[in-house]
């Protein structure tokens, strides 16, 4: 591979040959084992290897960008000129004087050193569990991936640091059946680590977890429809905090006028309860790295403090576009790819009430267990989630299993609507999509009590 400590600086001054106010260079070099599993057998299995780099200049308020699969001396040069080719700017000032930086995540069991039989005996004893779990389990999916990334970052201001990034998943999906009624159950684990990850936690575990929430599902009665006070638990994961206020904080969205957080810095936007923050240094979390897809370092970024909206959610093109400092949070899928503003580990900070008192102080409404997909509309905060798992409270007391609930409100609405916010806190983990783009993520929040909320149910 092409020696960038020797060569980068030619390639950045080729890129800005015709000015510029930042040239940056992103090298990538992932390995990659996926494989699904449905039906009983292996249905795909795939390793590879993606090599290749991008090259971007900032210029203004816009970004020229090429990639290529040419990791030569002569390929970088030739996609520094194509970019070259679209500028025409004053020469900023910049800075070859590089001090590499190499950065990496401690792995205990490489995923590369366990051979596809071994990653395949774990996954049929998945399957088996889930199947064995109950005779209503018709159907079983596990789906399986592990990937390391070795990216290097080079620009203009003389950043050179490299990074490399474990990832681990496991997707567990079980299909019960009981007459016409079909309910499906979910269960991720992975996160910013080798093949440990099973040491600490019984896959078969997960898939029990999977198919228990599917046959407990099929004996649930349809959910009510109305307004009612909500209780979501700290299992549910941060999915709301995530898709409802996250994405309306990323500074891109609040640049092009597209959130309603837009001109909201410094105001208080929810109740003093509520603190939210992105954390990209917990450590292995799915969202977590060292250094974010342009090079500047993790960080943990406080969004709202006590209510107050104190930050958003800052790339390089955006910090320098506000004349502040970035957040570490320049995130790109490949290098195929431009970076853009991207949560990392998202959620709202413990508070100080009993989870068990939270829901027993409340008479009546919704307990939500788990939540599932939903729609998210990030220019006003609109959204409609799905309930994969969620219990009627009664007099203080959630026994009784609904199904087909879903959550309807306004994000911004939601985060003045807290009443209470435990002292727990439960992780969820996804691939969060933007752009066109996936990220690995995680979100979460302790259990908390919205005072009113719009449930849709299926009861007549």
């Amino acid at each position: 591979m092409i020696d960038l400590l020797k060569h980068g600086e030619k390639i950045l001054s080729t890129a800005l040959a015709n000015g510029g106010g930042l040239a940056e260079i992103f090298l990538e070099d992932t390995s990659r084992t996926s494989i699904r599993f449905e039906d009983g057998k292996a249905e795909r299995v795939v390793s590879g290897r993606d090599l290749g780099a991008g090259i971007r200049i900032l210029t203004g308020d816009r970004t020229l960008f090429a990639h290529t699969n040419d990791v030569s001396l002569a390929g970088l040069i030739q996609a520094a000129k194509t970019v070259a080719g679209g500028a025409s700017e004053e020469r900023g000032t910049y800075s070859f004087d590089f001090q590499p930086e190499r950065f990496e995540m401690p792995v205990g069991v490489a995923p590369g050193s366990v051979s596809t039989p071994q990653k395949l005996g774990l996954i049929t004893a998945a399957d088996s569990a889930a199947r064995a779990f109950d005779g209503r389990v018709v159907q079983v999916k596990v789906m399986y991936g592990d990937s390391v990334r070795r990216v290097l970052i080079v620009n203009s201001d003389g950043r050179f640091v490299e990074d490399v990034r474990p990832q681990i998943i496991l997707m567990v999906e079980a299909v019960a059946a009981d007459g016409s009624v079909i309910q499906t159950g979910r269960r991720p684990l992975g996160g910013a680590l080798g093949f440990e990850l099973f040491d600490e936690t019984d896959p078969q575990d997960i898939a029990e977890a999977a198919a228990r929430q599917a046959c407990l599902m099929l004996d649930a009665q349809p959910a009510p429809t109305g307004q009612m006070p909500v209780v979501i638990g700290s299992e549910a994961g941060g999915t709301m905090i995530h898709e409802a206020v996250g994405h309306g904080l990323e500074a891109d969205h609040i640049d092009k006028g597209m959130s309603k957080y837009c001109g909201r810095l410094n105001e208080m936007i929810a109740v003093p309860e509520v603190t939210v923050v992105d954390d990209a240094t917990l450590a292995r979390k799915r969202g977590t790295f060292n250094v974010d897809d342009e090079g500047t370092p993790a960080q943990r970024t406080v969004l709202i403090d006590q209510g107050r909206l104190v930050s958003f959610l800052h790339d390089l093109k955006s910090a320098r576009k506000m004349e502040i400092a970035p957040t570490g949070n320049g995130r790109r899928a490949s290098y195929q790819d431009k970076p853009i503003p991207r949560m990392t580990n998202t959620f709202i900070a413990p508070g100080d009430a009993d989870p068990k008192e939270i829901l027993a102080s409340t008479d009546k409404g919704l307990y939500v267990r788990k939540m599932g997909g939903g729609q998210v509309d990030p220019l006003n905060g609109d959204f409609v989630f799905e309930v994969s798992e969620g219990y009627l409270i009664e007099n203080g007391v959630a026994e009784t299993p609904v199904r087909g609930a879903t959550l309807i409100g306004n994000g911004p609405d939601v985060i003045q609507n807290i009443e209470l916010v435990g002292n727990d806190l439960g992780f969820d983990i996804g691939t969060c999509g933007k752009g066109g783009q996936g990220a690995p993520v995680s979100d979460a929040q302790p259990t908390i009590r919205i005072r009113e909320l719009t449930v849709g149910g299926t009861a007549q």
